[in-house]
């Protein structure tokens, strides 16, 4: 088998990949009737919904302003509950804004990269391009709504995260205008280095690999695996992971797991009477124990931050339900809880508001948060 390219030209994306069979293949009728003309040319609107990429020298920036009070307002509503209120982070991810200074801003090299005395790789203090995080933004945040932020929101949160960092002042507004003479500000701009190895066609590159196709030779096993001790100290990564893209977390449960590199063994099981063994896990919250609820809360990101039954970064369903067991509008509270998302009633974590859901859906997901209790 061998893969080709089917790009609409001239694009920077890549849009379609075609599969074609080999010269040999293409002599058997059974393949070449009908098979031989596999893809097609991708159309302009499919390219336009594809080529959203931007690039360093700030190539495909779409139109648009965005000041930092407005970023504020946005990143109250949509960005907090994941970065904190002042980019500090929680214990959700780590910080985007701290350990720069004013001296970086000057020479563009961050001092406490190379140098010990702070506690983390801050997102400003390791970012060289300004293009990246207005990309990353606009591809994938926020994180229960990825795209739905529009070009001047986009340009309004990143003027607000540079206000963070003291780059730019409060009353800065941001835009295609003005964002290039703001990427001579950052404080890690001149950080990048050029890896010739890497990047040149006849560099060395960084691995070096017998070109093998069948019966490889093998030299050792990679892996890696997760200290006992660190299992579920943020709650099981696996729980936390967009339902939806190829990305999966791990398995990291308590209780502790024997553990090989690349691979998680189950610890031995013990042997429990059934007088002291635990009651049977319980079914997720709903009538009859349906699914429905569930595929709705994982169609909307709630379980990146909610378990059924153990808290992640809010609080777990079921702990909801038991909580609010004994008021008659428990359906209308949890309703209202979920669209517009509050803050200080389980802890200093707010929850941002779920506008992307309809009053009907939203009722629904209540009613099976609620049935949990029953």
């Amino acid at each position: 088998m061998k893969f080709g390219f089917l790009v609409a030209p001239p694009v920077r994306t890549a849009v379609f990949f075609a599969l074609t069979l080999s010269a040999s293949a293409w002599a058997d009728p059974a393949v070449s009737s009908g098979m031989n003309q596999i893809g097609r040319t991708a159309t302009p609107a499919e390219v336009r919904a594809w080529d959203i990429d931007v690039r360093g020298d700030f190539k495909g920036l779409p139109k648009g302003a965005g000041s930092v009070s407005m970023g504020a307002d946005i990143w109250d509503g949509k960005c907090a509950s994941c970065h904190g209120a002042f980019g500090e982070s929680n214990s959700v991810f780590t910080p985007i804004v701290g350990g720069t200074s004013k001296k970086d801003i000057e020479t563009g090299h961050t001092y406490f990269l190379s140098h010990p005395g702070y506690p983390h790789r801050t997102t400003l203090m390791k970012v060289s391009k300004l293009s990246s995080m207005w990309d990353y933004i606009h591809r994938a945040m926020p994180w229960n709504a990825p795209k739905s932020l529009t070009p001047d929101e986009v340009y309004g949160v990143l003027a607000y995260i540079l206000n963070l960092g003291e780059i730019v002042p409060a009353d800065f507004t941001l835009s295609d205008k003005n964002i290039a003479e703001v990427q001579n500000r950052l404080p890690n701009r001149n950080g990048k280095v050029f890896y010739k190895d890497m990047w040149e066609v006849r560099g060395k590159g960084d691995v070096s690999n017998p070109l093998c196709m069948k019966d490889c030779p093998v030299e050792g096993r990679i892996g890696s695996s997760l200290p006992d001790d660190a299992r579920n100290s943020n709650g099981n990564i696996s729980e936390q992971v967009r339902p939806f893209g190829p990305a999966r977390g791990t398995d990291t449960a308590a209780p502790p797991r024997t553990q090989k590199v690349g691979v998680l063994i189950p610890a031995p099981a013990q042997a429990v009477s059934p007088a002291a063994a635990p009651a049977a896990a319980s079914t997720p919250p709903g009538a009859g124990g349906t699914s429905a609820g569930l595929g709705l809360a994982q169609a909307n990101s709630c379980t990146a931050c909610h378990g059924v039954a153990n808290k992640i970064v809010g609080p777990a369903f079921e702990a909801v339900a038991k909580k609010y067991a004994g008021r008659a509008d428990i359906v209308d509270y949890l309703t209202g809880k979920i669209r517009k998302g509050g803050q200080g009633v389980w802890g200093p974590i707010p929850m941002p508001e779920q506008a992307q859901l309809n009053e009907a859906d939203a009722k629904a997901l209540a009613q099976w948060i609620a049935g949990a209790a029953k």
